[in-house]
């Protein structure tokens, strides 16, 4: 993919925080709301819950999910981080994918279950203490960049600075 121009890749990063910051404040909802239901023991409140649980679900969580994952993965792609360079962004990438295939594929079912049925088990807590608890770990990761380049990452560069160094070294000028 051809690197994205400055003013685009500046606005597409801005975006992405803001869907990544929205995915994760939807999930805290969704699970301030999962103990409450769970937690109580008056069905009105119960009711209440999973109803805007299924709100959320149904307008909010595939489109917010899908949004970081497709504008994470044009940066990466546009961007010299790459997808596959860095293992902290292979890492987010892997970890984005997972957890947007479970909010489609298994919490939307749960919450809209649940909605039906106006009762709450466990699992409508666990899930969004897990999906935020990860949401934090790749927002952690994305601040601090650990664990260096990956295998490909490493051969690429070494590439890299063998070119230079072969054009260094030639009399005539190169590209």
């Amino acid at each position: 993919m051809k690197p994205l121009k400055r003013p685009v890749r500046r606005g597409l990063l801005v975006a992405h925080v803001a869907v990544s910051v929205s995915w994760l404040g939807l999930t805290v909802g969704l699970l301030a709301l999962g103990i409450t239901a769970f937690a109580t023991g008056d069905p009105t409140t119960v009711g209440a819950a999973t109803r805007a649980m299924k709100i959320f679900g149904d307008w909010l969580v595939v489109p917010v999910a899908l949004l970081a994952l497709v504008s994470g993965l044009v940066l990466a792609l546009g961007t010299p981080w790459g997808l596959a360079r860095h293992r902290w962004v292979w890492t987010k990438f892997w970890l984005t994918l997972i957890t947007t295939g479970l909010s489609v594929f298994s919490l939307r079912p749960g919450i809209d279950a649940a909605a039906a049925s106006k009762a709450v088990d466990i699992n409508l807590v666990i899930a969004p203490s897990v999906a935020t608890a990860t949401y934090l770990f790749i927002t952690a990761i994305s601040i601090l960049k650990p664990w260096g380049l990956t295998r490909r990452g490493r051969r690429l560069r070494f590439s890299a600075s063998s070119a230079k160094s072969v054009d260094a070294r030639s009399p005539r000028q190169t590209a």
